[in-house]
């Protein structure tokens, strides 16, 4: 059997994402996901790894950026970076060391909706303010640009008039635990480098 391909699952809240890629692929020995960074130590996030007996550890956002030899070393031997929830911008040098291998999920259709302060609840209440009918998930892989690498995957899902900027995060987050960690799979069984 070829040797699996390793995932490196970077975090920084609450782990949904993170713990339904680790279910969807528990049981399938052409993957393995040897780490979860987290980049606050209080994330709910490094609960569920461990949990699912996934080794974890804390990079702070200062440490990403200061501490360059540690961050490598932590995910060395891994295949790809998945960002579930990651906040910090991912340093160029980790960018260097895994080209089109680190892959990212944003809340909404982009370009619409990136960019610096768009994550999260933020993202959902800009679509509202904006009177957008639909909005939905970019899977994408990551570049030194915020949410500008190149697409992978969009997913919609159409929006209520009456939608809360709640609704509308409860809607994308359908979208993502359905479809990310099956375009994971997909990137990396096709290799799309």
């Amino acid at each position: 059997m070829e040797k699996p391909i390793r995932l490196a699952i970077f975090v920084t809240g609450g782990g949904t994402n993170c713990e339904n890629i680790i279910r969807y692929f528990e049981g399938k020995p052409e993957v393995e996901i040897p780490i979860v960074v987290s980049s606050r130590s209080d994330a709910y996030a490094l609960v569920r790894a461990e949990k699912l007996g996934v080794p974890t550890t804390v990079i702070t956002r200062q440490q990403l950026l200061d501490e360059p030899r540690r961050v490598i070393q932590t995910v060395r031997g891994c295949d790809y970076i998945i960002l579930a929830g990651f906040l910090p911008k991912i340093p160029t040098y980790l960018i260097d060391q895994f080209p089109n291998r680190i892959i990212n999920i944003h809340p909404a259709l982009l370009p619409k909706f990136g960019g610096k302060g768009m994550w999260g609840h933020h993202v959902h209440e800009a679509v509202k303010a904006a009177g957008e009918t639909v909005s939905g998930i970019t899977i994408h892989f990551v570049n030194p640009e915020l949410d500008a690498g190149e697409h992978i995957a969009q997913f919609s899902v159409d929006l209520d008039p009456k939608d809360t900027p709640d609704d509308i995060a409860a809607k994308v987050h359908e979208l993502e635990m359905k479809h990310y960690p099956l375009v994971i799979e997909q990137v990396i069984k096709n290799n799309i480098v």
